[in-house]
């Protein structure tokens, strides 16, 4: 009897502590969200590591993004991605070709989605707290909530001081993981609206193939 009133009790303070690190995780979140969608634009330059050790594949790259409301445009890994809020452009100047498309709502995390994303689908946790380089960056884990989605949690790693995210770590369940370490972050800069507009003639008269998927 006694034992069974003992794993009653700790269950019990096992439920309460889940649900105070779940609180904490999403207060922290939606901080950071509000904060972030406040900006009129945003800047940032980032360094992505793609990783597989039973593949043996180890890449790592950079890249920039720039964000104005919805909109966004990166340049990774030798392509531009143009969002203009209605169609995706990806310009691959190596092949001179550009494929337009509408935007993928099954695409879990987006540059237009990276601020918001936890809000749908996902389940979460108070993670880890680290020392970076004098930072403290407290990590949130986020566990999709639909069984066939292919990755098994994401850590956001945020700055508790300046409430900017710091990484995303991205596990997936069939061994490859991506983390994505923000290297610099500039907000509210001048960025002209035809950097979120794709121009058709400009391309077309320089020989590019464009393709309407």
């Amino acid at each position: 009897m006694k034992k069974i009133i003992v794993l009653i009790v700790l269950f019990i303070g096992f439920n309460q502590s889940y649900a105070q690190d779940k609180t904490k995780a999403k207060q922290l979140l939606d901080e950071v969200s509000n904060k972030m969608t406040s900006y009129k634009t945003l800047y940032i330059e980032f360094k992505n590591i793609l990783e597989n050790q039973e593949e043996d594949i180890h890449q790592e790259t950079k890249g920039n993004a720039s964000l104005k409301g919805e909109k966004y445009t990166v340049n990774f890994l030798g392509t531009t991605t143009i969002f203009d809020g209605a169609k995706n452009y990806l310009i691959n100047p190596e092949d001179e070709e550009i494929n337009i498309s509408s935007p993928d709502e099954s695409d879990e995390i987006t540059p237009a989605k990276f601020f918001s994303f936890y809000k749908e689908g996902y389940d979460y946790s108070w993670d880890i707290l680290q020392n970076v380089n004098g930072r403290k960056i407290q990590f949130v884990k986020l566990m999709p909530i639909a069984s066939d989605s292919e990755m098994k949690y994401v850590l956001l790693g945020i700055d508790t001081k300046t409430k900017n995210i710091y990484k995303l770590i991205q596990v997936g369940k069939n061994g490859t993981n991506y983390t994505l370490t923000i290297l610099k972050f500039k907000t509210n800069m001048e960025l002209p609206n035809k950097m979120f507009n794709f121009n058709r003639n400009k391309y077309e008269s320089e020989g590019y193939i464009i393709n309407d998927l």
